[in-house]
């Protein structure tokens, strides 16, 4: 245990995650004078680009290495690695933990860290995490491997452990895939195409226990509705609730996140929260909501700092407009999707998983107008179109219209 940092910042970023390279570079931006901002991760490293961790970063050839995706090159802008901050004055506190938050007093208490995993169990949320999973899988080639979970990490650490010649089996509760945002319809397609892969997939069931060989590595995957699999490995890839315990009874919360408005500014003066620990408002649909995707985190950081900055200099921006964005990539599967999945489904195109490069999509429709977007194998000029679609939510004459139409509905637009 260290002693409370003493150090006095004129802006703290707590948290080392996508948001904060993003929100460094946009006070880097604004002028900031050398010394006045500090960053707090309890990692070992300056932010990167976390989706890289569940797509290319397990490739058996050619994976990508830090500094090779530090933030913000995931939106075509500058590597901004270790050396930049300590350049431009940016105090980077890394290997620390923020256990104590006192946002009235603004002050901070830490402690270093050092983290543990059962032997052959793994979790994929930090860069660390993926180095010893990476190490875990090179050791267990031709062996049994086991995901948990059925949503964006379970299905791309599935493609990349497959492609590392594991055998694997994906388990998970839902009745089918990404059910957060897939119907059972466009489901199918990737269930059919991971199976056709060799992946073997469960449903309607989740990992119950765990048992262990004589040296306390992971043998033996227990499910819930009684069945037993053999595993080398176990990847735990479901999602991790947001991080907001620190700041209990402090803050205002809604939805499970942290209130914010426009801005990102929380219920405590001069305190902003950003990325998928915020709910914030939607106007596009009258709504407020949680997004947990690293669209939303980089343009999310990118308001707060903009808004800080304005409010010092007494000036004013425009409220935050964001267009629910979400993508993924395993195998040669590659889709977006923009808006909102409520309503009715149209669903267009060629869904034989069997057809190389097969590309299809669906528009949910509500009342009368296109709520949201979806399209798989789409070429950057099509994805627009979808992205256009979602935002502008024409009429639809009929569904049997728009079904005849498919893509060019929205390239027509």
């Amino acid at each position: 245990m260290t002693e409370p940092m003493a150090t006095h910042f004129k802006y703290i970023i707590l948290g080392g995650g996508v948001a904060a390279g993003y929100a460094a570079k946009e006070f880097f931006n604004s002028g900031i004078k050398s010394g006045e901002l500090a960053i707090i991760s309890k990692e070992s490293v300056a932010p990167y680009e976390r989706p890289a961790l569940s797509k290319a970063y397990l490739f058996p050839e050619g994976a990508p290495r830090l500094p090779g995706f530090h933030t913000c090159v995931g939106s075509g802008g500058e590597r901004l690695v270790p050396e930049w901050y300590a350049e431009n004055g940016i105090e980077l506190i890394l290997n620390t933990e923020i256990v104590k938050a006192d946002l009235t007093r603004k002050t901070l208490e830490n402690f270093g860290v050092e983290g543990a995993n059962a032997k052959g169990i793994y979790y994929l949320r930090e860069i660390d995490d993926a180095d010893t999973l990476f190490e875990g899988v090179r050791d267990k080639v031709g062996g049994k491997a086991v995901v948990v979970g059925g949503g964006y990490i379970g299905l791309e650490l599935a493609a990349s452990l497959i492609i590392n010649k594991l055998d694997v089996t994906i388990v998970y509760p839902e009745p089918w895939c990404m059910p957060r945002l897939f119907t059972a319809e466009i489901a199918d397609f990737y269930e059919r195409y991971y199976q056709n892969k060799g992946i073997k997939i469960i449903k309607g069931t989740v990992a119950a226990g765990f048992e262990s060989d004589a040296s306390g590595h992971v043998n033996l995957v227990k499910l819930k509705d009684g069945r037993e699999l053999s595993a080398d490995i176990v990847v735990v890839g479901v999602g991790a609730r947001p991080l907001i315990n620190l700041f209990k009874g402090q803050v205002d919360e809604e939805r499970g996140g942290i209130k914010v408005d426009s801005y990102f500014r929380t219920s405590v003066p001069a305190v902003y929260a950003v990325g998928d620990v915020a709910t914030f408002p939607l106007p596009v649909y009258n709504d407020k909501r949680r997004v947990e995707h690293v669209d939303h985190a980089r343009k999310s950081a990118i308001q707060a700092v903009q808004h800080i900055k304005a409010s010092e200099e007494g000036e004013s921006i425009a409220e935050y407009y964001y267009l629910p964005y979400f993508y993924s990539r395993s195998f040669d599967l590659s889709w977006q999707f923009y808006g909102d999945n409520v309503g009715d489904l149209v669903v267009f195109g060629q869904r034989d998983p069997l057809v190389p490069k097969a590309k299809f999509g669906a528009y949910w429709i509500k009342d009368g107008r296109v709520m949201g977007a979806f399209l798989e194998s789409g070429t950057p000029e099509e994805n627009k179109a979808i992205a256009k679609v979602a935002k502008l939510r024409p009429e639809v004459e009929s569904r049997e219209a728009l079904a005849a139409s498919g893509l060019d509905f929205a390239i027509n637009v």
